[in-house]
């Protein structure tokens, strides 16, 4: 449920931008950001350290989109989020020695090292090719194209992405036969 409201200031900013402009919905996109945070507070929960990275680069870039009425910096916002994520990724793994992925992940799954330290390398690789792709899109096309593809394009990568992991992972999840054989059963040496 917590990941689905994450995308409700997107939504918003979707369809005030096909009824308005960039303009009126990156002020969309801001409110909702802090909605977004006002969530956690009402609700005493920490927030997040990503929300508020989040939040600080919507506000910002969103800011100066904005004043300077230039959707330059709001198209940039998108691209640094995503090496922002990349980069924290593979630092934590390489100089802290802690990898994000399983922390987030290791409760629901029980997978080698070897397996989460590659999981965490190919979300760094995810996140590094969006923040690309993003900046393609963003200076070669229309900002409508880019508006689509910032909503519907890296929702859909992210999502698909996901599942493939999910599929790439599944020989490594417990066995039913292995879960389900009883105590009594299992001969002893």
């Amino acid at each position: 449920m917590q990941a689905l409201f994450e995308y409700v200031p997107l939504v918003l900013f979707f369809i005030i931008y096909k009824f308005y402009d960039i303009y009126a919905a990156t002020g969309v996109l801001i409110v909702g950001a802090a909605l977004h945070i006002l969530y956690f507070v009402f609700t005493r929960q920490k927030v997040p350290t990503k929300n508020w990275i989040i939040f600080g680069l919507i506000a910002g870039f969103g800011g100066l989109t904005i004043f300077l009425q230039d959707d330059t910096f709001l198209k940039w916002k998108v691209t640094i989020i995503n090496e922002f994520f990349a980069l924290a990724l593979l630092v934590s793994q390489y100089v802290f020695k802690k990898n994000l992925i399983k922390q987030l992940m290791g409760e629901a799954l029980e997978l080698p090292e070897e397996i989460w330290s590659k999981l965490n390398l190919s979300w760094v690789g995810f996140f590094a090719f969006c923040g690309v792709l993003n900046a393609y899109i963003a200076f070669n096309f229309s900002q409508e194209v880019w508006v689509n593809f910032k909503v519907f394009g890296l929702m859909g990568l992210t999502f698909a992405f996901a599942i493939g992991s999910i599929m790439a992972l599944y020989k490594h999840f417990p066995q039913e036969d292995e879960q389900q054989t009883p105590a009594s059963e299992k001969k002893e040496p």
